[in-house]
């Protein structure tokens, strides 16, 4: 029997209003941010009409923080404290960095907490602040283009981002006031686009190589379900690689070794528009002078970008075919594959990806933003959005890497393989090792190596209270639960005495929940300060104005100032020019100079607007002005 909701005529309540949720693509290089709009997933525009936003932050001596256009602008005279790329950063520290790396060559690195920073004129900067800067913008754009603000978010991360760059995501979006309903895997992302708005069916391959990765996932489309039979990646591959590489074919052909920040950025910029030109056109050319004064010019073809490319995609091709071993798929039973990633848009990537598959590649939808567009989707249906037959589908996601405990010997016992589906819970039991043994040290662990000096240290903590007894006696169960974020949390049980210890998984790499409230406080400080500043501006452009106008009224009409107002109104003037000057007079002293002036000048303003009216009326009768 249907329960039915009734109500007084005329009191109904109004049909639930849809909630505001957004997909944001927090790239390597560009980031988007998108949204169901009419009932289909749009990406949201700035005010230049493009959905692109730069992934640069700038950081700058007058306190100003800037994202986006204007932050890359500024990157060729600023390097040091612009930040590019910063998502190859996330959740690392600075041994995990290729030294060798051009791109990080502007920046002075610092290792803090197991977290690489960056000192800037504004103080150590992390990714996880950078990337809330970038968040925070697209969020902006999304409260301009929706006049509402959006709180509930899909965020996209590789496929392969490990627990350590998951969590410093999450806290990213956190620090930007977002509250991540999924983190979601980029290629899942993108088959839910082409799934949904082409009704893909049957096994398909999302090859996905954006700036700064490279994923791979085999999926598994059938009436609705969107399972992922396989994932596999390397965090640190992508289109940057080709620029650091195009970079060193610049240098070698002009014979000029490029040393300072400022020029490394320009010949960074420069190899990536010739990148860029060499996907349509056969030839490009770079044309710099150095800030040493020399000429660094070379000529670029598209067979040379096609054979320093060629270890890339072998590379990915060797990804590709392991992921395709694990999916127990062939090539023959593929029927797609699908570009995302701007870096596919290279000529010779998109030639190898037809022959290996003996298809050509579906790039239906913009590489740059199909992952933003599959993401809305999905955040549109977390909000609880209805979508009428559409809604009727399932997202099966896999865990990228492999969890596991240290056991004796500095050896990994995997608890939860790769590529299983999440979420997921699944326990093993242990024991101890030596007779009276109280407390057993657990340790988390994440890779597919055997050993634990070669994976990931993700966490530790101790059981205690074990009852002594002999050795091997103890019955330790061990439970690992991974969440459909692809976060986990641990907990160990000794069944016989029910003591028990839990731990959710706070990588090294992330951030602790008192620094997460303190840059949030400090977010909160910067904005009273902008604030601040801005009433700041506002009072000195009044004060400027006010003085424009009192020196044309006198310029105009001093015949109407006695000796003395006009002596005290110069007086006043001067008074209000000098606290306007200076940069550091509190507004208190521009707001007593101001008042000042307007108090010189009360007697001197109403007798010229008395001239000014008798003037307007003059030689005019009651009847004219009726």
């Amino acid at each position: 029997m249907a329960l039915l909701q009734i109500s007084e005529p005329g009191t109904a309540r109004t049909p639930r209003q849809r909630r505001c949720a957004v997909g944001i693509d927090l790239g390597t290089t560009h980031s988007l941010i998108a949204t169901i709009r009419n009932g289909a997933p749009e990406a949201l525009r700035d005010t230049d009409d493009t959905p692109l936003l730069p992934s640069v932050v700038r950081y700058s001596p007058d306190g100003q923080t800037r994202v986006g256009c204007v932050a890359q602008a500024d990157a060729l005279r600023d390097p040091q404290n612009t930040m590019i790329s910063v998502k190859r950063l996330m959740g690392r520290s600075t041994a995990d960095l290729d030294p060798n790396d051009a791109h990080l060559a502007p920046y002075d690195l610092v290792d803090r907490s197991g977290m690489v920073h960056i000192r800037t004129v504004a103080g150590l900067k992390n990714p996880v602040e950078i990337s809330a800067e970038i968040l925070s913008a697209l969020r902006a754009r999304a409260q301009r283009v929706l006049d509402e603000m959006p709180t509930d978010a899909v965020i996209t991360v590789p496929a392969y981002f490990d627990d350590a760059q998951r969590q410093a995501t999450k806290d990213a979006a956190r620090l930007a006031g977002l509250h991540v309903l999924r983190l979601l895997n980029e290629p899942t992302a993108a088959a839910i686009a082409y799934g949904l708005e082409q009704g893909a069916q049957g096994q398909y391959v999302i090859y996905d190589l954006g700036g700064g990765t490279f994923d791979v996932s085999i999926l598994h489309l059938r009436r609705g379900v969107f399972e992922v039979r396989a994932t596999g990646g390397d965090t640190a591959l992508g289109g940057d690689d080709v620029d650091r590489w195009l970079f060193q074919e610049v240098s070698a052909k002009t014979g000029i070794e490029v040393r300072a920040p400022e020029d490394i950025r320009r010949l960074f910029d420069a190899v990536r528009r010739a990148k860029e030109k060499l996907s349509v056109d056969d030839e490009a050319q770079i044309d710099l002078v150095l800030s040493s004064g020399a000429r660094c010019a070379a000529s670029l073809s598209e067979a040379e970008l096609a054979g320093r490319v060629q270890p890339l995609i072998a590379r990915t091709l060797d990804l590709t075919r392991r992921a395709l071993r694990d999916a127990q798929i062939s090539v023959q039973e593929v029927q797609g594959v699908v570009l995302v990633g701007g870096a596919t848009r290279m000529r010779a990537v998109r030639r190898a990806i037809e022959a290996f598959f003996k298809q050509p590649p579906l790039a239906g939808i913009d590489p740059d933003q199909v992952v933003a567009l599959g993401a809305a989707i999905q955040a549109d249906r977390l909000a609880g959005n209805p979508r009428g037959a559409q809604d009727d589908w399932l997202l099966l996601d896999v865990i990228p890497l492999s969890l596991g405990v240290e056991t004796m010997g500095g050896l990994v016992e995997k608890i939860i393989p790769r590529n299983s589906t999440i979420p997921v819970a699944r326990a093993q039991a242990f024991t101890t090792f030596k007779d009276g043994q109280t407390a057993l040290a657990i340790h988390v662990v994440q890779g597919e190596r055997e050993r634990v000096t070669d994976c990931r240290s993700l966490a530790r903590f101790e059981l205690r209270g074990i009852p002594p007894m002999a050795a091997g006696a103890a019955r330790i169960r061990v439970t690992y639960q991974v969440d459909a974020d692809g976060l986990l949390s641990v907990s160990a049980r000794e069944t016989h005495s029910g003591v028990e210890a839990s731990i959710c998984v706070k990588p090294s790499y992330g951030l602790s929940a008192d620094e997460i409230t303190r840059m949030l406080e400090e977010s909160v400080r910067s904005a009273r300060m902008d604030q601040n500043e801005r009433a700041a501006r506002e009072l000195h452009i009044e004060a400027e104005r006010l003085i424009d106008a009192t020196e044309t009224a006198l310029a105009c009409d001093a015949e109407l100032c006695t000796e003395a107002e006009r002596e005290k109104i110069e007086a006043a003037l001067r008074a209000a020019r000098a606290a306007v000057a200076d940069v550091n007079a509190e507004r208190n002293a521009l707001n007593t100079a101001l008042d000042a002036l307007k108090g010189a000048t009360d007697a001197f303003a109403a007798r010229r607007m008395d001239k000014h009216i008798r003037a307007a009326l003059a030689g005019r009768s009651v009847d004219d002005l009726t």
